[in-house]
């Protein structure tokens, strides 16, 4: 705040059960199937924290859950998935492929799939930030959101543009993995070349037919792209100036404010740090 004339507030998913706001979609989504259909198990796909976060509701709940994770995942958020008693599936280079191979595999099984992001239960769950912010800051002038799949910024989004539409919703995306933003430009859905990033949580394509795709251009109205050296030093120095864990994907709303920071002076602002499980080979790479 004191650096940018701005009074900017962090909203602390880091510190949320399984480290990330994901396990507020996975339970809000479990708990909409009803205990019968969910008894014999549930299936999901994820770069990690998703996962995490069915693998935690499941157990919470009672019911088995597999979850398939693309092969370049993070070793620590494998770990974590299995941790919570899911079992876990490689399989695919991107998200859309483990995303693919869960479903196939559910629809097999005769099990509930469970979307990282492009089911409305999911993306209605992680829309509670956007209730908590609105109960705890009057006046809120612009929230920094970081960008994947679009279910947390649609989320929050969906509820501040109804219960504060002066808000401005500011999407940031990596620049070596910007699916949702380039499909938003382009105005429909489209294959999006994606690269490997220190924002894993954001990383991959944009699901054909995906529900977040129209939430976004309603709500998005700014869409930033950042680059991975700007997300290893806004990663970097909230780590050394907070003293807590974030991951790359927080890192980038973290950069994609400090790219418009003066136009926010005397204004109030929100940035989402949105997970704090960073694996040990990226957090190396970031303050290496």
């Amino acid at each position: 705040s004191a650096a940018t004339g701005a009074e900017v507030f962090y909203k602390r998913e880091n510190l949320q059960v399984t480290g990330s706001f994901k396990a507020r979609g996975a339970l809000h989504k479990l708990l909409s199937i009803d205990s019968q259909s969910r008894s014999a198990g549930v299936v999901a796909a994820s770069s990690g924290n998703h996962g995490a976060a069915v693998a935690w509701a499941a157990a919470r709940l009672g019911c088995p859950a597999t979850v398939y994770v693309p092969n370049h995942a993070s070793p620590a958020k494998i770990e974590a998935i299995r941790s919570y008693g899911a079992r876990v599936h490689l399989h695919g280079a991107d998200c859309l492929e483990s995303e693919s191979r869960a479903r196939e595999h559910g629809a097999r099984k005769g099990l509930p799939y469970i979307s990282p992001y492009n089911d409305i239960e999911v993306m209605r769950g992680q829309g509670s930030v956007g209730v908590e912010l609105e109960r705890q800051l009057d006046n809120l002038d612009a929230v920094f959101i970081a960008l994947g799949g679009g279910g947390l910024i649609g989320g929050v989004g969906t509820y501040l543009k109804e219960t504060c539409p002066e808000t401005e919703i500011i999407a940031c995306s990596p620049e070596r993995s910007p699916a949702m933003h380039r499909c938003l430009e382009a105005g429909k859905i489209i294959e999006v070349p994606c690269h490997d990033t220190l924002s894993d949580g954001t990383a991959g394509g944009v699901e054909a037919g995906s529900v977040t795709f129209e939430v976004c251009q309603r709500v998005v109205d700014r869409s930033l792209l950042v680059s991975e050296k700007e997300i290893r030093d806004c990663t970097a120095d909230h780590i050394a100036r907070h003293h807590q864990l974030i991951e790359g994907a927080a890192g980038v709303a973290i950069a994609g404010w400090r790219q418009i920071a003066s136009e926010f002076a005397g204004k109030r602002v929100a940035i989402v740090i949105c997970g704090a499980n960073i694996g040990i080979d990226t957090l190396r790479k970031v303050i290496g």
